[in-house]
């Protein structure tokens, strides 16, 4: 069987990898604001996702916790990993634009990130995977 070269695009899976360890520390931070002190974040009074705070504390401390474990699977190189990475990103943009709201500026750093992790690994996730 023959092994596929690595090429320097590798280099990008590597990016999703740590693109996805951050934002999982991101998330849990967020969610560990939202929980601890409740008041923090501010929504309009017509927002259709109306939830309060602690709420979007235990939402973004959950997911923040599996996109973490997911980015550690991805330098594995296991296709589940990628697979996994990609579902948990394409939810956490997802999550981050209904959050938009709360946190704007940060909802759509988090929203631009998700998206670069999501074509890093369907693009050269498999470059990554070990011998």
């Amino acid at each position: 069987m023959q092994q596929e070269e690595t090429t320097g695009w590798a280099g990008w899976a590597a990016f999703a990898g740590f693109m996805m360890i951050m934002i999982g520390v991101f998330h849990v931070i967020t969610g560990f604001s939202g929980i601890i002190h409740d008041d923090f974040y501010v929504a309009s009074a017509n927002y259709v996702f109306k939830l309060d705070a602690t709420s979007w504390g235990w939402i973004h401390l959950l997911w923040g916790v599996v996109v973490l474990f997911a980015g550690f699977g991805i330098f594995k190189g296991s296709v589940w990993a990628r697979t996994v990475g990609v579902v948990v990103a394409m939810i956490s943009a997802i999550a981050n634009f209904a959050f938009i709201p709360y946190q704007p500026v940060w909802s759509i750093i988090i929203v631009t990130v998700d998206v670069l992790v999501i074509w890093a690994l369907t693009v050269h996730g498999r470059e990554l995977a070990t011998p």
